[in-house]
């Protein structure tokens, strides 16, 4: 069966659109930002096309780069660090909970209007659901973690310390960045939806330059740029 190629009735060129959404997602620009940078490369668009193409692209392309790095990803299983952020919707406060492996990798993203018990455990499924149910789980002394994990069966792998969760906590700041150059959100959804896409955009970029010689993050680099141009190809 022939796939169905998501560029088939744009005017503009799958380059442009991947060029564009990949500026939006992965640096801290404004949707105007991203069109003036494409006007200095001769790209004459909108920042409203800018913001239709991430709304219909973004996960598409999260989910095909998800989908080749979760098959990959055994060892994510051995240690994972949790956390959960705060995020202001229309002056309302709201949660980001957040998994992350030993190694940075962003497993889930999940927005909750509390951090109780009930939260905790409808994110730690989720999480188990699509990468299995790991060997240790680091946390804050946020008491919701504990009574979810013991609901699960996992309440014996569970780790607190003052900075075992500086993995997670760190983690944190591409997310803030962005946050800020987005004036914040105005919607749940729109949240959701923008820390799915950003997590697997900043996990396939993400070379974590200083454990690598200049040679090796230069090879990093080079791949995750093939990949990525390489997304929905019919």
């Amino acid at each position: 069966m022939t796939k169905r190629d998501p560029f088939k009735y744009f005017k503009t060129s799958r380059e442009i659109i991947r060029l564009a959404v990949m500026l939006y997602v992965r640096f801290p620009l404004s949707l105007r930002n991203v069109e003036d940078l494409l006007h200095e490369r001769g790209i004459d668009v909108s920042h409203e096309a800018v913001r239709y193409w991430w709304h219909r692209f973004g996960p598409l392309f999260a989910a095909e780069i998800k989908k080749h790095r979760v098959a990959g990803m055994k060892s994510s299983r051995w240690r994972w660090h949790l956390d959960e952020m705060f995020v202001k919707i229309n002056g309302e406060r709201h949660y980001l909970w957040r998994a992350v492996d030993h190694e940075g990798e962003i497993l889930e993203s999940f927005v909750t209007k509390t951090r109780d018990k009930k939260a905790a455990l409808k994110f730690l499924k989720k999480a188990m659901r699509k990468h299995g149910r790991p060997d240790v789980i680091v946390t804050d002394r946020l008491r919701s973690y504990g009574a979810a994990l013991k609901e699960i069966g996992n309440a014996e792998k569970q780790e607190t310390g003052r900075w075992l969760n500086n993995r997670a906590e760190n983690s944190h700041l591409p997310f803030r960045r962005r946050e800020r150059a987005m004036l914040r959100f105005r919607r749940l959804r729109s949240l959701q939806k923008f820390a799915a896409v950003h997590a697997s955009v900043y996990n396939l970029f993400n070379s974590e330059r200083s454990l690598y010689s200049r040679s090796n993050f230069k090879l990093n680099r080079a791949a995750a740029l093939t990949e990525w141009r390489g997304l929905c190809m019919a």
